[in-house]
């Protein structure tokens, strides 16, 4: 009862302003400081996605606004930046190329309605609390379909950064096809831009990581155009931007076109919902804060509602502004508040210097984002710890590069439950016995060791179900099968097996009325009570006797030992 209540009081505080209060006066300081960092990080970077999700420039202002500001007010993490992404974005713009020209009005109407839709979905998800949904993404398939997005990404930018007209294709080779056809007609400033925005990039990163290098190379190179009138030159630049606050309405679509949206917004939903988990539980756990899964669930719909209803496109929880604000000292989502301040600023004032941008710089961020998806070392560490999975995150990232992002993500979907699938399909079963000072250790199935003579102790590593029964049947009946000594007593360890479906529970009876024959007794040691109350109603407790159960694998062992005696 006490655990209900808590958990209520948990699921009531997050409904509003659980990333804020309560607020350490101490600290204000310090947030204030963190949001203006973030603010320096965050805008070059929004502005970035934009040229990712085929969106106008103003709109990746809009993201760091309203959308930011709801999941400060019903988000739960306090360190969690909610903005525009460039995985997000990608799946977005692979969804709706074709639909419409990106870029027009039809375009974002239809990137806003997706981001309402992505949002109502979250909204569904928070209502039936299914925050657990992130767990089926595995971290394996993130990192592999996040460095194929990251390929994708600066692929896509090779042309902006060289000048040439605009570069598409379904896939990263496709896109790079059509650079190599059109690289004759490069543009010399457009290549020296886009070299020196990557060296300042570089530079302030070596010398350090606080200084906001993109925001440096955003304004150095606003100036240098602006000044030198580089546009009159022939170089491609934003041009004028519309000013102000966005004006809150729903997006005029066509209602056919809704059913076009659906797998985009699945995926996006997915997509989500794994990575923001994933954040909001690494920065939980370094910080030593209560985790409220579902809690984060709201902040993320009503962030994406208000993305819609703002004309911007989808958002979700961004990793490097997460860390950048993480790292300035921030221990609320104030300093989100003052990011938020800073861009209505931006909008109301300086959006007039932001034309002046050239397209160059934009594609130079671009490709300095996909670069920094492809995470090299999480990809070394798994290769070094499992080869298995590497091949898996391999496999994603060839899908997102060969294929193309929208399938991608249903290749990583499908490929991340079938992984799940395997796990319990053939789990890494074992058979308990003892070593020569008599501790218990355990053995793997194929060595067909024996706990005591005729006796054999085996674990079933995982809870048993229709996909795994004949697996299980299998390994018993080949263990009697080959044992060195004839098998008397067989004995079920159940330590991790919590659920026993229909067919895993007729499975237990065949498997009992073959041991019966060949004169073996089954039996179960360390039964939950959960499991022990479905063997009881599936009639295989009645098949086995209510004697067949032992709290642990010392009774067997004991009662196996004095029956042999008699």
């Amino acid at each position: 009862m006490l655990k209900d209540r808590h958990v209520q009081k948990i699921e009531h505080q997050s409904l509003i302003l659980e990333g804020i209060l309560p607020i350490n006066k101490s600290q204000i300081p310090s947030d204030i400081l963190a949001g203006v960092i973030l603010a320096a990080v965050c805008i070059p970077q929004a502005i970035g996605y934009t040229k990712i999700a085929g969106m106008p420039v103003v709109t990746g202002l809009y993201t760091i606004l309203l959308p930011l500001l709801l999941f400060t007010i019903f988000g739960s993490s306090r360190h969690l930046f909610v903005g525009a992404d460039s995985a997000t974005a990608a799946i977005l713009a692979a969804g709706l190329v074709g639909i419409a020209v990106a870029g027009s009005t039809a375009y974002v109407g239809l990137a806003s309605a997706t981001a309402i839709a992505t949002g109502l979905l979250l909204l569904v998800a928070r209502v039936l609390r299914l925050g657990f949904l992130a767990d089926f993404l595995s971290r394996t398939v993130i990192v592999g379909f996040l460095a194929g997005i990251g390929i994708d990404v600066a692929v896509g930018e090779i042309g902006g950064m060289l000048g040439l007209s605009s570069i598409s294709g379904q896939n990263t080779i496709l896109k790079l096809v059509t650079v190599i056809q059109q690289i004759s007609h490069f543009s010399l400033m457009a290549l020296s831009i886009s070299a020196g925005v990557l060296a300042m990039i570089l530079i302030f990163r070596l010398i350090s990581r606080k200084i906001p290098g993109m925001l440096v190379a955003v304004v150095s190179m606003i100036i240098l155009s602006w000044g030198l009138n580089l546009q009159e030159k022939g170089l491609a630049v934003i041009g004028p931007i519309q000013g102000g606050l966005p004006s809150l309405s729903l997006p005029s679509i066509e209602p056919g076109v809704l059913p076009q949206l659906l797998p985009t917004v699945f995926a996006l939903f997915i997509v989500i919902i794994a990575q923001s988990a994933a954040l909001t539980r690494g920065y939980a756990s370094r910080h030593r804060e209560s985790l409220n899964e579902n809690g984060d669930l709201l902040g993320l719909a009503m962030a994406n509602i208000g993305a819609g209803l703002s004309g911007t496109f989808v958002v979700n929880g961004g990793a490097s502004q997460t860390e950048a604000v993480d790292h300035a000292g921030a221990k609320s989502q104030l300093a989100q508040i003052v990011t938020v301040l800073l861009v209505v600023i931006i909008l109301v004032y300086f959006t007039v210097p932001l034309s002046y941008l050239p397209i160059a710089v934009l594609s130079a961020i671009v490709f300095v984002i996909g670069i920094e998806l492809i995470d090299i070392g999480s990809l070394k560490d798994i290769l070094a710890k499992s080869p298995g999975e590497f091949f898996l995150a391999l496999a994603t990232i060839m899908a997102v590069v060969f294929v193309g992002v929208g399938e991608g993500i249903i290749f990583a979907i499908i490929l991340s439950l079938f992984y799940h699938v395997r796990l319990g399909y053939k789990p890494k079963d074992v058979l308990i016995v003892t070593d020569a000072s008599g501790n218990i250790k355990t053995l793997p199935i194929t060595s067909a060791a024996q706990m005591l003579p005729g006796l054999i102790i085996y674990r079933f590593n995982h809870s048993m179900y229709y996909a795994n029964a004949d697996h299980f049947k299998k390994e018993i009946l080949d263990l009697v099968e080959t044992a060195p000594t004839p098998v008397t007593w067989f004995c079920i360890e159940f330590t991790a097996v919590y659920d026993v479906d229909v067919t895993a529970g007729e499975t237990l009876e065949q498997i009992q009325g073959v041991l019966e024959k060949n004169g073996i007794r089954l039996v179960f040691a360390e039964v939950g009570s959960h499991a022990r109350s479905e063997l009881d109603r599936m009639g295989v407790t009645e098949k086995v006797g209510k004697d067949a159960y032992f709290n642990n694998i010392f009774q067997v062992i004991d009662v196996y030992r004095n029956m042999k005696k008699m």
